[in-house]
């Protein structure tokens, strides 16, 4: 399609959730082109888990594929990046890509992820995706049995302690304070040691995490890391539209991923920074059926009114 062809759909964001939408429209005979700016969250993972019948894939062979079923059935992927979104459902939306490029499109959904930011910890950064992880449902199993270090970075950070120890005996928290109350008699009834002490650095050797540097001299002797990352929103798109947010700072939508501006759906982590790769896709098809069957609508009032 040429730049100046409006598409039926726009999506911006091409990792499961935007590819997923992308194929369920091209296969109901929509036009539609995914903007992708080619940074997924998961790029440092080897592997992906708990996506069934594809778990253990490599992230990036999971997209080849998408991008590669979402071209058969007459969808286009372009690749770059959106620097402002603008219009509306009646006279329609425009992206302005970095290098001058303008696509217009009935429809948008943003599907653009969340930005994991890690405590300013020497190390950690750079174990991202393999030693140190966030989520013990993706991770947990390939760290079974092992010496295991939960950060106590949040305040949702006893309960993620709590979930790994289902995986190993071998779990200990770690944190400035010791947590106190319920918190602490939560981490008792786990068998999970608290260390109190600040994290200087990560210990790597022979290009694999063997622990954490404390502030009082120690190390700690570790396999894996499970943290609480900041999310930041990659929502540039949604607030250049003026979509509505929440008391968390992350745009809201319905169950369908309809945002408060008519035409304009949201799906995955940019909405729900938890979900994992099957959840995100799983609300991309989501957000697809549902902008479909509103463009249908458009369409018959439209006849109706002629």
């Amino acid at each position: 399609m040429s730049d100046d062809s409006e598409r039926d759909v726009l999506i911006i964001g091409g990792g499961p959730a935007g590819l997923s939408g992308a194929l369920t429209l091209s296969r109901a005979r929509r036009t539609v082109t995914v903007v992708d700016a080619g940074e997924p969250r998961n790029a440092t993972a080897d592997h992906m888990h708990g996506f069934l019948t594809r778990d253990g894939m490599p992230p990036a062979l999971l997209l080849e594929t998408g991008r590669t079923e979402v071209r058969g059935y007459g969808g286009e992927i372009v690749e770059g990046r959106v620097t402002r979104a603008e219009g509306g459902a009646e006279e329609g939306f425009v992206l302005t890509l970095a290098d001058g490029r303008r696509l217009k499109g009935r429809r948008l959904l943003v599907t653009t992820g969340v930005t994991d930011v890690l405590p300013d910890v020497p190390g950690l950064q750079e174990r991202w995706g393999r030693e140190v992880q966030m989520c013990p449902y993706c991770h947990g199993w390939e760290v079974r049995d092992r010496k295991i270090v939960v950060l106590g970075t949040s305040p949702n950070s006893v309960h993620q302690a709590s979930l790994v120890r289902q995986w190993s005996p071998d779990v200990t928290f770690v944190a400035p304070r010791a947590p106190e109350g319920e918190d602490a008699a939560r981490l008792d009834a786990r068998g999970i040691p608290v260390v109190a002490d600040e994290v200087k650095r990560a210990v790597v050797e022979n290009d694999r995490l063997t622990g954490l540097e404390l502030a009082g001299g120690p190390v700690l002797p570790c396999d894996a890391v499970f943290l609480a990352p900041e999310w930041v929103a990659k929502d540039g798109p949604l607030t250049d539209l003026g979509c509505e947010t929440g008391d968390d700072g992350f745009v809201t939508v319905d169950a369908t991923g309809r945002t408060s501006v008519p035409g304009v759906w949201a799906a995955g982590n940019v909405v729900a920074p938890a979900g994992q790769v099957i959840t995100a896709a799983a609300a991309g098809v989501m957000a697809a059926a549902m902008l479909n069957a509103d463009l249908v609508d458009e369409e018959v009032a439209r006849k109706i009114a002629a």
